[in-house]
């Protein structure tokens, strides 16, 4: 793990902001509305998205922060799977101005060879500016290449392939090519998509063409079998806390410090991972004495496919443990007997 994730967060932060300092506001706010629109799915899928260096600095203010923050929540959970791991080489398709980069560089230390995949040359631009201001050797040294994200795109082989707000832009035909070739490149793959009922699908349909193509899953799913929920009556996804700096609340519209966004992930690998006994589903719900924990666990035996569990005062160390965990967090911690949280 990186120790100097946090620094990398702020630095991402104060770099966008001295990049986007001079946008004027009408045209930001203009480029942010249609932007939002376009991640709403109401974009037409001919129109461009990103048409130039105005679309692309406001498009990293209103997003950049909030997809880094869902991709290093997604990558968290692949390190603590596989804690004697870290990649020396990682392809981020359809990366954009880099959001993911900079989650696996404060993921795992260097040094680490970095490509990043994208359509649009305005943001491969931006991107490039970013990580030129970056203290990251790896960021500094990465490069950026036009690609058509697609049917037909080739991902180079990297020990971690990520692909993050991606799938959704892709027709169905589309959507199955890019996952087979991130499939076929990486050694690891982490794919997020919005937490919506439709990023979710999107998520469902990958994750069963990763295990088709031998990979087995690292997180969330704690079992590489069919996803214990029943399509349309609900939808695993996450939350990640996003600091909102004055740029971004600008941008955005907003009064708070911050935000949360949700989102939904399969992290994949070829190699041997220790998966969590069971994830936190949900919000964990805490009373007076109490606290309800919604758990995804394993495919067979006690606490099996969606389970709710009590964890109570009298279960001692454990209860002070589960009044601090958080949604998406692996269940029960590392040091505990999972069979003391069954209420």
């Amino acid at each position: 793990m990186n120790a100097s994730a946090p620094t990398t967060a702020e630095t991402l932060r104060s770099t966008l902001g001295a990049l986007l300092d001079g946008l004027p506001p009408r045209q930001a706010s203009a480029a942010v509305e249609r932007l939002i629109a376009n991640y709403r799915g109401r974009t037409p899928t001919d129109a461009p998205v990103l048409r130039d260096r105005s679309d692309v600095a406001a498009y990293a203010a209103y997003r950049m922060p909030a997809t880094f923050e869902a991709v290093r929540s997604a990558l968290d959970a692949l390190a603590e799977a596989a804690p004697g791991w870290a990649p020396a080489s990682h392809v981020d398709v359809g990366g954009g101005t880099g959001a993911a980069t900079w989650a696996v560089d404060a993921t795992w230390d260097g040094p680490r060879r970095t490509t990043v995949l994208d359509w649009a040359e305005p943001a491969l631009a931006l991107g490039r500016e970013l990580a030129a201001a970056s203290g990251s050797e790896s960021l500094r040294g990465a490069e950026w290449r036009r690609a058509v994200i697609g049917s037909g795109t080739t991902v180079p082989d990297a020990d971690l392939v990520t692909v993050s707000y991606v799938l959704g832009e892709l027709t169905e035909q589309a959507r199955t090519a890019v996952v087979t070739e991130a499939a076929r490149a990486g050694q690891a793959v982490v794919l997020i998509e919005p937490g919506t009922p439709e990023g979710y699908l999107r998520i469902r349909e990958a994750r069963d063409q990763l295990i088709a193509a031998g990979l087995r899953v690292a997180a969330p799913c704690p079992h590489d079998g069919t996803c214990p929920i029943e399509v349309g009556k609900d939808w695993c996804h996450f939350s990640a806390r996003v600091s909102r700096s004055s740029l971004h609340r600008q941008v955005k519209g907003g009064s708070l410090p911050y935000e949360d966004e949700k989102f939904s992930y399969v992290a994949a690998t070829r190699f041997p991972v220790e998966p969590a006994a069971s994830r936190i589903t949900r919000k964990p719900q805490i009373r007076k004495g109490l606290v309800l924990l919604e758990l995804c666990g394993p495919e067979e035996g006690d606490g099996a496919g969606l389970t709710r569990v009590n964890v109570t005062k009298r279960h001692g160390d454990l209860y002070k443990a589960a009044r601090d965990v958080d949604w998406g967090q692996a269940w029960p911690p590392p040091s505990e007997d999972s069979e003391d949280s069954e209420g």
